[in-house]
């Protein structure tokens, strides 16, 4: 288990907002990334916040991103892949609950172990 912390604090004007804690904040920045659909979402920043013991992430929503149904956003620690937190926005039809994104979370995170355990083989064959 992780050091780190990711909470959202708001989505507002099509960015994403948290802040990132960790156990020291002596330690390197953390490295992450956010991916859509598997592919890299680009524009993440981080500030460091010293005198509140975290970093700020702000992660801008492509527009290209947006289209009728789930989308679903992950954001990983880059070294360690571990999910930090995730986010799904829908848009079109209106559904009676979010089974869907869960769904969409599932199978992405199904798809990083799936990486992640060829990868294991790999290096221990």
């Amino acid at each position: 288990m992780s050091e780190l912390k990711l909470t959202k604090t708001r989505l507002f004007e099509g960015v994403w907002e948290g802040f990132l804690t960790s156990a020291s904040m002596d330690n390197l920045q953390p490295e992450l990334e956010v991916t859509h659909l598997n592919e890299p979402v680009l524009g993440l920043q981080m500030t460091e916040d010293r005198e509140n013991g975290h970093w700020v992430v702000r992660i801008p929503v492509p527009l290209e991103t947006l289209s009728d149904g789930v989308q679903t956003f992950v954001i990983r620690e880059k070294r360690s892949g571990e999910v930090l937190n995730s986010f799904a926005i829908l848009a079109g039809e209106a559904l009676g609950d979010d089974l869907r994104a869960e769904v969409t979370l599932l199978r992405e995170e199904l798809d990083m172990l799936k990486r992640a355990f060829r990868r294991h083989c790999v290096e221990t064959a």
